[in-house]
């Protein structure tokens, strides 16, 4: 019996980690297609629109039907990697493994979730097959309690203190890095032990870190570790995750806890017992990769077996009280000051890779009504709140984004900033007030990556906050951004054939500095769009910034309108509706979604 069609859909889903992986883009072209249209226009010759409605939904049946048998389940796997084979999807080894990983939770999320053939249909063949609403609007619901009215923020008093919090995130250590070997190859990831080696010198992965489809050594990010440490003194820090490489397609469970054990033990050790760290959960902890399974899965299935050695890693660092949330879901809350608090948000819940929202992806694990929960409390006593998380919010799912945009207005006088990761580039997402969409109420700092992937410089982020006194804003008032430039570091003074045994991490810039501004509030973010939109000469200083100073060529037309875009979208949608306004056909926000790491 053939079943196409759910059968290509399971390949193409199951595939969409190494395909989907975070490359950030560095041509003026058009943005890229989304994975559905490359598959139908150039795979294999294949249209979905050419298949009939009824004859769409008789397959999706049947194999709905199939899937009701465990003893099918095995002729599913073995057809769905037979189907990445054969339309050369990936390396045949790569085909089998991630097939293998992925196939028992994914068929699992599948027979569970609210996917009828006729919303499958809907999506492969068109509206007119049906309704495709797996992920239904929905809303939270706020607090009866009225908005206070909003006090413009001010700049502090001179002399007023300040608050320094280093920033890491995506560190993506690689166990089988290998200097030497092949920075170019086939698989989605390269610079490894099974890469071979290149013919030629110039593509062989660096000593440091290689600018390529490759992550780091670990004795990058221990050196790394080693110069914040003598960088110091820090308030405190955020790291927002993803620590596994990209080998998304032979990660193991075992290897996963392993790696988070070692570098959360590494960060402790080099900054020290006297230094908080407050971690979020990065999309890549799970295995298979963006695999987060809401808290009403319980057994093996669960997340279980991650969040309880996060806890036992962070146990340092953390309250009980937000251990407890930490192994519920993967998101807590903790005052870090008085006046001050922090709430870690696990956006693995907004995340549209995440299969297992197939089966329910309203507000999983309740999570953004605890959020709302936390503002309101921290309202009711004047504290002001920091919120980070990986995945941006302007990248989540439509409704998840757009409830988590409402609360962001309703609470704009207590949430004093956002801090996410995800994309590895240097950039921002905006925020607006509801109403008009005019007033600038918000800024998601979405800070440069630890890692290298792709053909990026090494770097880590540094914030300037508002400090602890009476009537702090807690706002940030500057950044800088450190990078390992690998050119220099892979190459010592007198010796260009070695690598400096002693590399040095230099200020790449300041962002008051670069862009002549005297504080980084959301009023200052909004100019600045004007200004890349009027003189480009600094809008090209800021591509340059974004790819952390290793990028070749300048961002013209299409290419600027993109971005900017993208910089004005703290919501979804906002990213839709501007795509479509500037004639992009829905092909923006579908790239868009595809730097989601």
């Amino acid at each position: 019996m053939r079943l196409p069609a759910r059968l290509l859909t399971c390949t193409l889903l199951l595939m969409w980690p190494l395909f989907g992986s975070c490359r950030p883009s560095q041509t003026s072209g058009q943005p890229g297609l989304v994975l559905m249209e490359h598959f139908s226009r150039s795979w294999v010759g294949f249209n979905w629109r050419n298949v009939t409605c009824p004859l769409c939904k008789a397959v999706f049946t049947i194999l709905d039907i199939a899937l009701l048998s465990d003893a099918n389940e095995e002729r599913v796997a073995h057809a769905v990697g037979e189907a990445c084979i054969r339309l050369h999807l990936a390396d045949e080894l790569v085909c089998r493994e991630i097939t293998e990983l992925f196939r028992d939770d994914f068929i699992r999320a599948l027979q569970e979730s609210l996917l009828w053939p006729t919303e499958a249909c809907a999506l492969l063949v068109g509206p007119s097959c049906g309704k495709f609403d797996i992920y239904a609007p929905w809303n939270i619901t706020l607090p009866k309690t009225p908005k206070p009215p909003v006090i413009p923020p001010s700049l502090p008093k001179p002399g007023s203190p300040r608050s320094r919090i280093l920033f890491l995130t995506d560190i993506h250590w690689d166990q089988e890095y290998q200097a030497g070997s092949a920075a170019d190859c086939k698989d989605p990831l390269c610079c490894r032990k099974d890469t071979g080696f290149p013919s030629w010198r110039r593509r062989e992965a660096g000593y440091w870190g290689t600018y390529s489809k490759c992550d780091l050594p670990l004795r990058t990010v221990e050196n790394l570790l080693k110069n914040v440490a003598k960088a110091g003194p820090w308030d405190w820090v955020y790291w927002t995750g993803d620590i596994p490489a990209h080998n998304v397609w032979s990660q193991t469970r075992k290897q996963q806890l392993s790696e988070l054990t070692v570098i959360s033990r590494l960060i402790r050790k080099h900054l020290g017992p006297n230094v908080t760290v407050y971690p979020a959960v990065g999309n890549h902890e799970s295995t298979p990769v963006n695999s987060f399974p809401p808290p009403f899965v319980h057994g093996n299935r669960s997340s279980t077996w991650l969040y309880n050695t996060m806890a036992e890693e962070w146990s340092a660092w953390l309250p009980e009280q937000a251990l407890k949330t930490l192994r519920y879901g993967g998101f807590y809350t903790v005052e870090i000051q008085p006046g001050l608090r922090v709430v870690s948000l696990n956006m693995n819940f907004c995340a549209r890779e995440n299969f297992w929202l197939m089966v329910n992806s309203t507000d999983p694990a309740n999570q953004l009504q605890w959020l709302l929960h936390i503002l309101q409390a921290s309202e009711d006593k004047g504290e002001k709140v920091h919120i980070i998380g990986h995945i941006p919010p302007g990248l989540c799912l439509g409704s998840w984004s757009w409830n988590y945009y409402h609360i962001v207005n309703r609470y704009e006088s207590t949430i004093a900033g956002q801090f996410f990761g995800h994309t590895h580039l240097d950039e921002f997402q905006m925020f607006y007030d509801e109403e008009k969409m005019t007033r600038p109420l918000g800024v998601a700092f979405i800070a440069p990556s630890a890692t290298t992937y792709v053909n990026l410089n090494p770097g880590y982020r540094v914030y300037y906050v508002d400090g602890n006194y009476k009537g702090s804003s807690r706002l940030v008032l500057d950044h800088e951004t450190y990078i390992l430039n690998l050119t220099v570091a892979n190459h010592s003074p007198g010796a260009p054939l070695s690598p400096d045994p002693n590399p040095k991490w230099t200020l790449l810039y300041r962002a008051t500095e670069a862009y002549g501004l005297s504080s980084l509030f959301p009023s200052d973010y909004h100019g600045l769009i004007q200004t890349f939109i009027n003189e480009d000469r600094v809008f090209q200083k800021f591509w340059y910034l974004r790819f952390k100073g290793h990028v070749s060529e300048p961002c013209k037309e299409t290419c600027k309108t993109t971005l900017l875009c993208f910089l004005k979208s703290g919501r979804y949608d906002e990213l839709e509706q501007c795509d479509l306004l500037n004639g992009f056909g829905g092909s923006l926000a579908q790239a868009a979604r595809k730097t989601l790491c």
